[in-house]
């Protein structure tokens, strides 16, 4: 199998709190990066391994969320999804020589991502993933490409500046989130919903007092209202999103790390978090290092 050198030069990322969002980061106006597609790529893959397969047959099929601004986003009139998420998705598909117009965006769930991986829907899930234990037994996931906390997101005018002052306030995200659980042990009565967007909306009309998920899919929404909403208080818990993949073709994961760090080393990876998360104002940060692969 084709190595590279691992970058190594990287620290965690954790999101800055008290973010003051601007632009829009669920635009698909923006095209997002160009990607360097590779020429003669299956010849870079040894023969039987998952990368050739894909390399030959020129397509992949990829999930991610179409809910999630910033992250993964797809509006009804787009023709494809935009966000952090499917910029990396390019990258990678760039690498096996794939085009992204050759890319089959498959909105993913939470809830299927284990399954889609299983049953062979998708190739890769590149979709607010984070990195556990507990999924590493059932598919394999590379990384973590980027890294960021459990966050809250307020109105503009809101005092709510740290955790201690969600104490007795009302505070919203989707039901059965382990984020209704931590908010919960902070003092706060915790509200769910079906999903994020229901809940920014009754953020938006005031009627629950903060949302709270992981900053980066927050950073997203305030970047859709820079004028109504705002991401603060320091991160209270760490995520570190991954590429999920079949635990059937485990010589993916050295592929994926390598792909992925020399995006890092290029520019790519910043590029590709300044024309999504990066509209909402937040600084550039030093992409994480991945885990070494079993």
């Amino acid at each position: 199998m084709r190595l590279r050198r691992t970058f190594t030069a990287a620290a965690a990322l954790v999101l800055a709190s008290s973010l003051a969002a601007c632009g829009d980061a669920g635009n698909d106006d923006d095209e997002g990066i160009d990607v360097d597609v590779r020429k003669d790529a299956a010849s870079q893959f040894d023969e039987g391994t998952r990368m050739r397969e894909l390399a030959d047959d020129g397509k992949i099929r990829i999930g991610v969320k179409f809910d999630q601004p910033g992250i993964g986003f797809k509006g009804a009139t787009d023709d494809k999804p935009s966000g952090f998420d499917p910029e990396i998705g390019k990258v990678l598909a760039a690498d096996l020589g794939i085009d992204p117009d050759d890319i089959e965006w498959v909105e993913t769930i939470s809830a299927n991502r284990e399954a889609f991986l299983e049953k062979g829907q998708v190739d890769l899930v590149i979709a607010s993933y984070s990195i556990t234990d507990e999924r590493r037994e059932v598919v394999g996931q590379a990384g973590p490409y980027y890294v960021t906390g459990q966050q809250l997101l307020v109105r503009s005018d809101s005092d709510i500046d740290t955790i201690d002052d969600v104490k007795g306030t009302e505070v919203c995200s989707v039901t059965g989130s382990t984020s209704l659980d931590n908010i919960e042990a902070k003092g706060a009565t915790p509200r769910g919903f079906d999903t994020y967007s229901e809940c920014v909306d009754q953020v938006l009309n005031g009627t629950v007092d903060a949302m709270t998920t992981d900053g980066a899919i927050l950073l997203g929404y305030a970047a859709q209202h820079p004028d109504d909403l705002k991401v603060v208080v320091d991160p209270f818990s760490e995520e570190r999103y991954g590429v999920g993949y079949s635990k059937d073709s485990p010589e993916m994961c050295e592929w994926i790390v390598d792909t992925l760090s020399a995006a890092q080393k290029d520019g790519d990876w910043a590029k590709a978090f300044e024309v999504t998360l990066g509209k909402s104002g937040v600084e550039t940060p030093e992409p994480p290092k991945a885990d070494a692969c079993a």
